[in-house]
């Protein structure tokens, strides 16, 4: 409860500040204390992805955007009542949605009576990895969590092409003054 409190502190926090800075840097403890949450729940694996991604290459790419951009945010124009009213609407279809589910945990539940007790009898067996969650996402779901790196990483790289494509503008291209400068000079 203590996590789920600080998480809904950290978002209040971000949706009333102006300055992007501090926004960030709330952006990046939001995702520290989701990695947290997912330690509590026992998931390390996206535990530690959630750590990595989302507070670390993250907040270092929204730096850098911060970095070629203004660091206030501009005043609406208009009420934010719309988006809240979205926002509420979708949160009480996702509460409802959630009401039949069984009680965390269960080992009763029917999500646990489908396929994991076919990776846990015989994912050491049809893989040879003696971890049955690595045998999961490197094995069964393979292609699934290639295809998640692919898409990860084709985001950092057009965020870095986005980023290397602008230059503050005091201070200018190096070979285009060299290139001014030649043409300014008198020809002796």
């Amino acid at each position: 409860m203590v996590l789920l409190t600080l998480m809904a502190i950290v978002t209040i926090g971000v949706v009333r500040l102006r300055n992007l800075f501090a926004v960030v840097i709330l952006g990046g403890i939001y995702s520290f204390l989701m990695a947290s949450v997912m330690i509590m729940l026992d998931a390390v694996d996206v535990a530690m992805t959630e750590a990595s991604v989302g507070a670390g290459i993250s907040t270092v790419l929204m730096l850098g955007t911060l970095y070629l951009t203004k660091m206030e945010e501009t005043r609406p124009a208009h009420t934010p009542l719309l988006p809240l009213f979205v926002a509420v609407v979708t949160a009480g279809g996702l509460i409802y949605g959630t009401i039949d589910l069984p009680p965390f945990g269960d080992a009763a539940g029917i999500i646990h009576q489908h396929v994991a007790p076919h990776y846990l009898q015989n994912s050491i067996v049809e893989t040879s990895v003696p971890n049955v969650v690595t045998s999961v996402l490197a094995s069964y779901r393979g292609f699934d969590t290639l295809g998640e790196t692919v898409v990860i990483f084709t985001a950092g790289i057009a965020v870095l092409l986005l980023l290397k494509g602008r230059r503050p503008a005091s201070e200018p291209d190096s070979n285009a003054a060299k290139a001014r400068s030649r043409r300014r000079r008198p020809k002796a």
